[in-house]
C-alpha cells in the first residue's frame, strides 16, 4: 500500500512534460492526441451529412403557420443524410404534424423537404430533399457497441450548426417511453452532451459510423442522454420509405398493469403474477368481437405470457395483423380462453 501511495505521490509531483521512471515518454500526450484525432476524424467524416431542420407547424385550420407570428414559433432539430438520393433520418417529434420543413446543409444550401413518413412509436422519421452532390453518412451496427466505447454526437443545439460533443456509451439495452406511450427498446445511453436541437442528429463511433439517432435527454440530470439504436432505425426507415408508415396490429382495449392475487395465480396455474386489467373495450374492435369485457385480466397471448401493457405492445406486431390468436384472460377469478383476430393499428395509442 505504501508503494502505491508513493507512486501516486510521485505522479502528482512530477514536473509537467516529464514521465515517471519506466514509463513511456509523453504517454499522456500521445493518448490525448490519439483521442483528439479520433474525434476530429469522425467529425470531419460525418459533418457533411448532418443538417439543420426548420419546421413550421400546422395551424388548427390545416394551414402552415406564419413564421413571423410570435405565437407560431418554428421548431428546430437535426438530421442526417443516409442515402445519396436525399433520404434523411431524424426524430418523429421534430417533424410530426409539420406544415413545412426546410433543410439547411453544412455548405449553406437550403431546400424544402418532403415528409416521407414518421413513426411516433420509435420516435423516428424520414424526410427527403431533391439535391445533387449529397454526402450520405455511413451506417454502422449498434449490436457491436460496448459500454465505455467512445462515441461522438453531432447536431445543431439551439441552432448552433454542426456542434460536436464526445463521450462514451454509458449503457446499452435501455428502454425509453415514446410520446405515444409505447416503450422503445434497445436504446443507447451516452454521456455525450445533448441539448435541444440535437434531436435527430447522429451518434457516431470513432470510425465515423452512425450507431444511433440522438433523441432525448434527462433534465435536470447531466450526462444522461439517449439515442435510438441505428439497427432499429434501419428497419423503421426501410418501412417508412416503402409504406410511409409502420404497420402494427391492435385489439382495441384500454388497460393498466395490475398485480394478480396469489390465490388466482395458484388456482389457475398461471406463469405470471400480473397482467393487463381491461378498463374499456372499443366498439366494433377485435376485442369486442372476441367477447372481451371490462374487468377482464389479460394474462396471455398465444403461447406468450402477458405481464403488462408493454408486453402486449411488443406482441402486437405487423405479422399479427389478420392472424387468429388465443387470448388468455382471468374473469371472476377463473381462466378463460378467447379467440381474437387483430386489425391494423391506426396509430396513436392503439393496443
Amino acid at each position: 500500500m505504501a508503494a502505491v501511495l508513493e507512486t501516486l505521490s510521485d505522479a502528482i509531483s512530477a514536473p509537467q512534460g516529464k514521465s515517471l521512471p519506466g514509463a513511456a515518454p509523453n504517454t499522456d500526450d500521445a493518448l490525448l492526441d490519439a483521442y483528439s484525432r479520433a474525434v476530429i476524424t469522425a467529425a470531419e467524416r460525418v459533418s457533411p451529412s448532418v443538417l439543420n431542420l426548420e419546421v413550421h407547424p400546422v395551424t388548427h385550420r390545416g394551414q402552415t403557420a406564419d413564421p413571423r407570428s410570435p405565437q407560431q414559433a418554428r421548431g428546430h432539430g437535426s438530421g442526417f443524410i443516409f442515402t445519396p438520393d436525399g433520404f434523411i433520418l431524424t426524430n418523429s417529434h421534430v417533424v410530426h404534424n409539420a406544415g413545412k420543413i426546410e433543410v439547411t446543409l453544412t455548405d449553406g444550401r437550403r431546400f424544402q423537404a418532403d415528409l416521407v413518413g414518421d413513426d411516433p412509436e420509435t420516435d423516428l422519421a424520414v424526410v427527403r430533399i431533391e439535391a445533387a452532390n449529397l454526402v450520405p453518412a455511413s451506417l454502422g451496427d449498434s449490436q457491436t457497441l460496448r459500454v465505455g466505447q467512445l462515441v461522438i454526437a453531432i447536431g445543431n443545439p439551439y441552432g448552433f450548426q454542426c456542434t460536436v460533443t464526445a463521450g462514451v456509451v454509458s449503457a446499452l439495452g435501455r428502454s425509453l417511453r415514446s410520446r405515444s406511450g409505447r416503450l422503445i427498446s434497445h436504446v443507447i445511453q451516452t454521456d455525450a452532451a445533448l441539448n435541444p436541437g440535437n434531436s435527430g442528429g447522429p451518434l457516431v463511433t470513432s470510425r465515423g459510423e452512425v450507431v444511433g439517432v440522438n433523441t432525448a435527454i434527462i433534465l435536470p440530470a447531466q450526462g444522461i442522454c439517449f439515442a435510438i439504436a441505428i439497427n432499429t432505425a434501419k428497419f423503421v426507415a426501410a418501412r417508412l420509405i416503402r409504406d410511409g408508415k409502420i404497420r402494427r396490429s391492435f385489439i382495441g382495449v384500454a388497460g393498466q398493469d395490475v398485480p394478480l392475487q396469489r390465490r388466482v395465480v395458484r388456482l389457475n396455474g398461471l406463469e405470471v403474477d400480473s397482467g393487463v386489467l381491461v378498463l374499456s373495450v372499443e366498439a366494433q374492435s377485435p376485442a369486442e368481437k372476441a367477447g372481451l369485457l371490462e374487468g377482464d385480466m389479460i394474462v396471455g397471448y398465444d403461447d406468450c405470457p402477458v405481464v403488462g401493457i408493454d408486453t402486449l405492445h411488443r406482441l402486437l406486431t405487423e405479422e399479427r395483423v389478420g392472424v387468429k390468436a388465443v387470448l388468455t384472460v382471468i374473469r371472476h377469478g377463473e381462466k378463460r380462453i378467447l379467440h381474437i383476430v387483430p386489425q391494423e393499428s391506426r396509430g396513436g395509442h392503439d393496443e
